[in-house]
C-alpha cells in the first residue's frame, strides 16, 4: 500500500497505517547505485576524470542525477563511502580543508589553568576536501555540490589545492609538536598530520555538480573534465523507472502515459526534476491510487514546474 486518504481534515484522531514509503525514502538512507543509469557519454567522461587525476565537472538541471555519478562510482570501483561539501554563498575553501574551534581551545585553557594540558587535537577535525586529500592506499572519492552556489572568489580560491593536492595547517606548522593526530571528517577515525603539511598520494576522485546558474573561469575549468547531463528522453526514463521500481516498463499504460507526459513538459520548456516522475509513478500506479479528480490534483502537486511561484 503507497497511498490512502491519511488525512482527512475533520480534526479526529485516529490511528492509521502509513504504508511503506518509496524504496528512495527510507532512512537509514540506502542508496542503491545499480539504479541509476547513466546517460550516453558519462562513462567516458568519468573514465576520462579518473586516467587524468582530474575532477570532473557535471552541470545539468536539479534532478537529473549529478549526485548520483560519486555514489556509483565508488560502489563499482570500491572507494569507500563518498565524502560531500555542500556547497553555499557562505561556504570558503578553509572550512572545506580543516575546522579549528579557537574559541574552545582558549575557553577549556581558562578552565584547566597553570596545570591544564595545551593540547590542541580535541579542537582540530579534517574538512571533506582536507580528509580527501589524505594519503590513502585507494583515491577517496568527493561530492562538491552545487559549486554555482559559491561565492564568486571559490573556483579560483581551489586552484592551487586542485592541482598540488597539498595544504598547509597554519595552527599546526607552528605547534610544538611536529606530529599531531587529527580527527578525519567522517567519523572519528584520527590520521597523523606531519609539521603541519597534508600530502595526498592518491588524487581523490572529486565530482563537483553545477546547475549551470553562472559561469567559471577559464583557469578553473581547464583543470577539469566537464560533462553536461542530456534532457532525458522517453526510452531513457523508461530505464530509470524499471530500474527504480524493479519492473519492466511497457511501451503504453499508466506508467508510460506519465512518462510521455513528462518527456512533452520537458520538450516545451519546462523545468521539472525526474525524481517528479518517479513520486508520480509511486503514487499514482499503486494498487491504492487515487482515481478521478483526486489523481489529477495529485499528479498536478507532484509534477508542479520547479520555476516561478
Amino acid at each position: 500500500m503507497t497511498w490512502t486518504p491519511f488525512y482527512v481534515g475533520d480534526g479526529v484522531p485516529r490511528d492509521v497505517d502509513l504504508g511503506d514509503p518509496p524504496p528512495w525514502r527510507t532512512f537509514p538512507r540506502d542508496p542503491k547505485p545499480e539504479r541509476f543509469q547513466p546517460p550516453p557519454r558519462l562513462v567516458e567522461a568519468v573514465n576520462a576524470a579518473l586516467a587524468l587525476r582530474r575532477p570532473l565537472l557535471l552541470t545539468g538541471a536539479p534532478g537529473s542525477g549529478k549526485s548520483s555519478v560519486i555514489k556509483q562510482v565508488s560502489a563499482e570501483l570500491r572507494l569507500g563511502d563518498p565524502l560531500r561539501w555542500h556547497i553555499t554563498s557562505r561556504s570558503t575553501l578553509v572550512d572545506a580543508l580543516y575546522r579549528y574551534d579557537a574559541l574552545g581551545r582558549i575557553h577549556a585553557q581558562r578552565l584547566a589553568g597553570d596545570s591544564g594540558d595545551d593540547d590542541i587535537a580535541p579542537f582540530l577535525r579534517l574538512g571533506p576536501l582536507g580528509t580527501a586529500l589524505l594519503p590513502s592506499e585507494r583515491p577517496r572519492a568527493l561530492l562538491i555540490d552545487e559549486i554555482d552556489k559559491s561565492d564568486l572568489d571559490l573556483p579560483s580560491d581551489l586552484l592551487d589545492v586542485l592541482e598540488h593536492g597539498e595544504f598547509e595547517i597554519p595552527e599546526l606548522s607552528r605547534y610544538r609538536e611536529d606530529v599531531v593526530e587529527v580527527r578525519e571528517w567522517a567519523g572519528d577515525d584520527v590520521h597523523p598530520i606531519v609539521k603541519g603539511r597534508v600530502q595526498c598520494d592518491n588524487f581523490p576522485f572529486i565530482v563537483l555538480t553545477s546547475n549551470g546558474e553562472r559561469d567559471f573561469p577559464a583557469a578553473f575549468l581547464r583543470r577539469c573534465i566537464r560533462y553536461t547531463m542530456p534532457m532525458p528522453d522517453t526510452d531513457s526514463l523508461r530505464r530509470v523507472v524499471a530500474a527504480h521500481f524493479e519492473t519492466a516498463v511497457g511501451s503504453a499504460g499508466p506508467v508510460d502515459s506519465l512518462i510521455l507526459s513528462f518527456v512533452e513538459r520537458l520538450r516545451a520548456g519546462e523545468s521539472l526534476a525526474v525524481d517528479q516522475l518517479l513520486n508520480a509513478v509511486h503514487v499514482l500506479t499503486s494498487a491504492q491510487a487515487p482515481e478521478d479528480d483526486a489523481a489529477q490534483d495529485v499528479k498536478e502537486l507532484i509534477l508542479r514546474e520547479l520555476t516561478g511561484a
